[in-house]
Formats: structure tokens, sequence, C-alpha cells
């Protein structure tokens, strides 16, 4: 029995890749558990080495496990869950509807705004946990359907979350595998993020335009909103704030420093916690994100181990003559339209074992020049292939569940239609910066 799984450890590992995915993608069953129970059977079968003691350099389970990716993701949803707390967001968000003065469009284009800027810090679940409240209130003023608020700021937050290591779940694997740093995202990608935001948000208002139109007097009352009782904790807020800004400036200063990104979200979290009921935060934590990553590494690992992924990255090389540009584009197309119909963090976390050994120097074959483009064509195609459909992000499937309970319903059709559209939008924009920036 355990000649025939070792002989065949590569089919074994794959299948068990392969229907953990099937199972996340048809959330019968919660993703967590789907992630335990294929890592479970990976160690179970013996396809992946359990001791960490081991010689001729085989890793260990939890050498697949990137508990860099783990402690920076505890760390940011501990700090925001607890500076959240304070009213900070709801506060900084009123503020900046009642610059707009109330006109419709521009409530549009600025809820947008503010929505990709948080992304890029925090996670896109929270930061339209956040906005919620907000655009249900504005929409109630206005007397006009929210749905199409909704719609522009789920999308600007996945626009919003690709520009940054901490705004996406792709980014933190994509930066921990590649050895990328905060800064090396925000230099590549922000200028074409900002391209995209621009493009995709002015189509989007353009589209709506129709719905968006309101009474000087709704106006008026929009912009006298009164946000005086929006902070309830000033000092947690100005605590919590300070917090926040040196670990981003820790993230940023990680070329002169090199403190790993982890490490200044862990500081951080710990400090806010010296003054916090820590049961209580702990209890916020999504600790079901934290274990589905772990679980699905683990999957990786084996499959890993086993050759799977120096076999496809075989095939991508053969498929693509060796060529840079080809790969590039693949990855980017392939990584846009998968994960909007897939999860894109169980897909980035098994793209990027490959594109490392793509590039991989002892591999003879390997993909030569300006790799970096690969890695940032699986960023931008995972982080915004998120909007292609109601399914293809964390943030999508919250916003339509939270509509539908206030009787706003929010159909599949009915998202893809704007969706696909940015999502085209941005895969074009970002076709011609990569071959502009990389490859020509």
């Amino acid at each position: 029995m355990l000649d025939f799984i070792h002989s065949h450890g590569m089919i074994i590992s794959g299948a068990i890749l392969l229907i953990a995915y099937i199972f996340i993608a048809s959330e019968k069953i919660q993703k967590s558990v789907v992630a335990l129970v294929g890592a479970s059977l990976t160690m179970l079968l013996g396809l992946i080495p359990l001791s960490l003691q081991l010689e001729n350099n085989v890793k260990g389970v939890f050498e697949y496990v990137d508990f860099e990716v783990i402690f920076l993701l505890i760390g940011m949803m501990i700090i925001v869950n607890i500076a959240g707390r304070s009213g900070v967001f709801k506060w900084m968000a009123l503020n900046l509807l009642k610059a707009t003065k109330g006109h419709p469009k521009t409530v549009l284009f600025a809820l947008a705004a503010f929505t990709a800027i948080a992304s890029a810090f925090l996670d896109n679940v929270t930061t339209v946990v956040l906005m919620m409240p907000i655009t249900f209130v504005i929409a109630k003023e206005f007397e006009t359907d929210p749905v199409p608020f909704l719609i522009t700021e789920v999308l600007a937050s996945n626009i919003g979350g690709t520009a940054t290591l901490i705004g996406d779940p792709p980014n933190i694997i994509i930066g921990t595998r590649a050895g990328l740093s905060f800064m090396d995202f925000v230099v590549e990608l922000t200028p074409i993020v900002f391209v995209i935001f621009l493009v995709s948000i002015g189509t989007l208002v353009f589209l709506f335009r129709k719905g968006l139109k309101a009474t000087p007097e709704k106006m008026q009352h929009i912009a006298n909103l009164d946000n005086s009782k929006t902070i309830t904790d000033k000092k947690l807020m100005i605590r919590s704030m300070i917090t926040l800004a040196l670990v981003i400036l820790g993230f940023v200063t990680h070329d002169i420093t090199h403190i790993s990104a982890f490490v200044f979200a862990v500081a951080g979290a710990s400090f806010l916690l010296l003054f916090e009921k820590p049961k209580e935060i702990y209890r916020d934590v999504e600790w079901l994100t934290i274990f589905f990553f772990i679980g699905l590494f683990i999957i990786i690992g084996g499959f890993e181990a086993n050759g799977g992924i120096k076999f496809l990255a075989d095939q991508l090389i053969v498929l693509t003559n060796g060529s840079l540009e080809a790969a590039t584009m693949i990855i980017l197309w392939a990584s846009g339209i998968l994960s909007g119909v897939i999860d894109n963090i169980p897909y980035t976390a098994t793209m990027a074992p490959l594109i490392s050994e793509l590039i991989n120097p002892s591999n003879p074959n390997a993909i030569t020049g300006a790799t970096h483009a690969l890695w940032w064509a699986l960023s931008l195609g995972a982080c915004l292939g998120g909007n292609l459909t109601i399914i293809g992000a964390a943030a999508n499937v919250l916003v339509s569940e939270t509509a539908a309970s206030k009787g706003y319903k929010i159909s599949f059709m009915r998202f893809m239609k704007y969706g696909s559209l940015v999502t085209l939008i941005s895969l074009v924009l970002s076709s011609i910066y990569l071959y502009f920036r990389y490859l020509r």
C-alpha cells in the first residue's frame, strides 16, 4: 500500500488538491474544513514528510506552511479589529462624504475612492463591512437603490487591494514567496492600479448615472450629516492609528531594516492588546481564514513534495516555448479568469510555487529575463479577477448576502454585467502595462 502511494504520489496529491478545489468552489462545505480534511489526508497518506529533522534537505510538513503569511494576517486582523472599535473608519468615511456636498455622482466616486484606498491597507472584507452601513444610510437619504453603490464599492475594494503587499491575501502569498517588499508592490503596482481605478470607476459612474439623482434638499442633508458622535473612544482611536501608522512605516522601510512585515504586524497587535481584553479580540479574529491557509499550504506542499509543481512548470515552459512574454500573458489572463470562478487564495497559493519553479536557475529550461513580470502578472490577475463574478472574492459574497438580508438582491448576472466589464478593462490595461514595463 505504502509503495503504491509513494509511486503514485503526484497523482494522489494532485487528486486531493483538485477535489479540495471543487469543494471550495461549490461552497457545500466550509472551505477551512475542506482545507483541513485535505491536509489531514496528505499527512496520513505520507505524501509529505512529518519530521523536521530530515536529511538531504527534504522539507518537513511545517516548512511548507508559510508562517510569515499566517502571522501577518493574524497581526493585521487584530490591529484593524481594535482600531475599528473606536469608530475611526466610519468617521473618516463620513468626513469624505461631507466633502462631496451631497452630489450623488461625486458621492459614488468618493465612496469608491475611500474604499480603494482603505483596501490597500486593510483586508477587503473588513473594508466593505465598514462601508456598508454608511452606504445604506446614504442610499436611504437619497431615496435610491443602494445596489449601484454596493457594486461599485466592492469592485473598488478588489482594485485597491491589488496595490499593496497587505491589500489582498494573494499579494501576501506572492510577497513572501518571491521575497518582494511592501515598497516593491507600491512602486510596481500602484501606478497601474490607479489608472485601472480611474477608468473602471469612471465607467461605472457613467453606467449608473440615471439612478444617481437627488434634489437640492437631499444633497444639503447629506452635506450636513452629523458625525460628531462617530468616534466612540478617542484614546483608542489615537493609540490604534499611531500603531497602524508605525506598522505601515515598518512595511515601507523593509528595504532598510530588513525586518519582515509580519514582525511589525505582530508587534503592533501585541502592543494594542496590552490595553484590551484579549479574549474578546481573539474571538473576532477570522480563525476560519487562518486555518484555511494552514490546511491549504499543507495540501499544496504535498503536491509540490511529489513533483507536481515541477511537472506543471515544465508543461508551461513547453507551452510557452520558454518565452517570458507568452508566460506573462498566459498567467495574467488565466489568473484573471480563473480567480473569477474559484477562490483566488488557493489559486495563488498553487501558482506561487509553480512560478518559483519556472524561474528556478537550477531548472535547465527555466525562463530568464525580467522574471518579476510573472509575479506581477499573477498579482494583477488573481486580485483583479475577483471582480469577474459574485463568487470571485469573499468581499463580493459578503456584500451580496448583506444586501439580500436588507431586501436588495444582487443577482449573479446583475453583478457579472458590471464585474466582467471592469475585469476586462483591468486585464487589458494590465497587459499593456506589463508589456511596456517589462517585456518590450
